[in-house]
């Protein structure tokens, strides 16, 4: 019978890699929790509109990459490529737009069908956070200097780097987008497929091409800082000023972009050499226009999303699971004592792995595998005194004491 395997671009989670990424998680809950930023959980499926609607039947989300299917209802229903839509639909439908700011963290797998390669499958674990209501520059500056924070928490930041842009307000983007067509047309023999296809449809993607000879025809395209309007421009210093007070490097970045409709001024990443091309290990900006887009009124968002697969690739945090001691008992007979026992070291603070397979051989074989410091050893002479017998697996040596007097010497390890 042929063995059955794990559907491309999907990975099953082994114990050492679920302990990094549960780090990364971890880490993002309590530095977010200290900015006052709330957890949210939404459905890992929505109507396909929560997604199609703003993302655009154009992009590469919608037409590529999609987990749609229908159900016995005949829904329209969408595996969710990302967050932030599922949480401005949340926060829309349960009414709070007259509550706001609304600070919110979330965590969870999103899907696409992407070409799996290092760092990105098609089930991914995303950890981000969303600030819902706040029109205002220094919002941005929050956001970013969380995702900072949270960075630093997982001693990576030597290994970073900071790209901002701006995307400017409607007029910026509507005088830019002209300007960047009139270029690109003088090359349109020369770009590339895709790029040709996005030059009609959403000609501020081409910016974020990764084909060479685009990227060599883009090194002399219009710069969108030259388009900015009074109100943009001042913005944008605005958020940068804030970034240099909290001493946070970052580079600008031209070409960084977002092509979707909603989202506007600030854009920035969070980039890596350490995982080849696929660098991006952060990615957010400003998206003012989401929430009109998802049928509620206009309501001010900026955040981000962190692929916590990748960041977990990143973080040097071994696997470091292993148990205080080991608990054995010399024969089988004695084995179902050693439950009460467990439960007591448990009880006590204690991780305690139990062996009841194999001789005392095997049993000492494994305590050394998990690099136990400790076994707990119950034998007959032990049982008819009321102790047990405590070796210390580093050093070697044995002594027979009472489990309360074996719990205060583990302990003080």
């Amino acid at each position: 019978m042929e063995k059955l395997r794990t559907v491309r671009g999907v990975h099953d989670l082994l114990p050492d890699i679920l302990h990094k990424q549960n780090l990364v998680i971890n880490e993002g809950l309590k530095i977010s929790e200290k900015y006052c930023y709330q957890q949210i959980e939404t459905p890992i499926f929505e109507f396909a509109e929560v997604f199609t609607k703003p993302l655009g039947k154009t992009s590469d989300i919608v037409t590529k990459e999609n987990y749609i299917f229908k159900d016995r209802s005949e829904d329209e229903l969408m595996l969710r490529p990302e967050g932030t839509s599922g949480v401005v639909r949340a926060f829309l439908n349960a009414g709070l737009t007259q509550d706001i700011p609304k600070r919110y963290s979330y965590y969870g797998p999103m899907f696409r069908y992407e070409r799996p390669q290092k760092g990105r499958l098609r089930q991914f674990k995303q950890f981000g956070i969303e600030c819902i209501g706040i029109n205002n520059s220094m919002a941005d500056v929050e956001v970013i200097s969380l995702g900072h924070a949270f960075l630093e928490k997982l001693n990576i930041l030597d290994k970073i780097n900071l790209k901002i842009n701006t995307l400017g307000d409607s007029e910026t983007r509507l005088k830019y987008r002209k300007a960047l067509v009139d270029y690109l047309n003088d090359y349109k023999s020369e770009l590339s497929n895709e790029s040709i296809k996005r030059l009609s449809e959403n000609p501020l993607r081409i910016l974020d091409s990764k084909n060479e000879t685009d990227k060599k025809i883009l090194i002399n395209a219009p710069n969108i800082i030259d388009y900015l309007n009074e109100v943009s421009q001042e913005r944008f210093e605005k958020v940068c000023s804030g970034l240099s007070a909290l001493k946070i490097k970052y580079q600008i970045d031209k070409n960084l972009v977002r092509g979707l409709d909603y989202y506007c001024h600030t854009a920035f990443e969070f980039i890596t050499s350490d995982l080849g091309s696929q660098g991006t290990v952060l990615a957010g900006g400003r998206y003012d226009g989401l929430a009109k887009m998802l049928g509620g009124v206009d309501t001010a968002g900026v955040g981000w999303a962190a692929g916590v697969d990748r960041l977990s690739l990143m973080i040097n945090e071994e696997f470091a699971n292993k148990p205080d001691l080991v608990l054995m008992a010399v024969s089988e007979n004695l084995e179902p004592l050693l439950m009460p026992i467990m439960k007591k070291l448990v009880d006590k603070g204690l991780k305690v792995e139990i062996l009841i397979t194999g001789n005392m051989s095997k049993k000492f074989k494994r305590a050394n595998k998990v690099d136990a410091s400790y076994a707990i050893i119950l034998g007959e002479e032990e049982l008819s005194k009321n102790i047990i017998k405590l070796k210390n697996l580093i050093i070697g040596s044995e002594r027979l004491i009472t489990l309360d007097e074996a719990i205060k010497v583990i302990k003080n390890l």
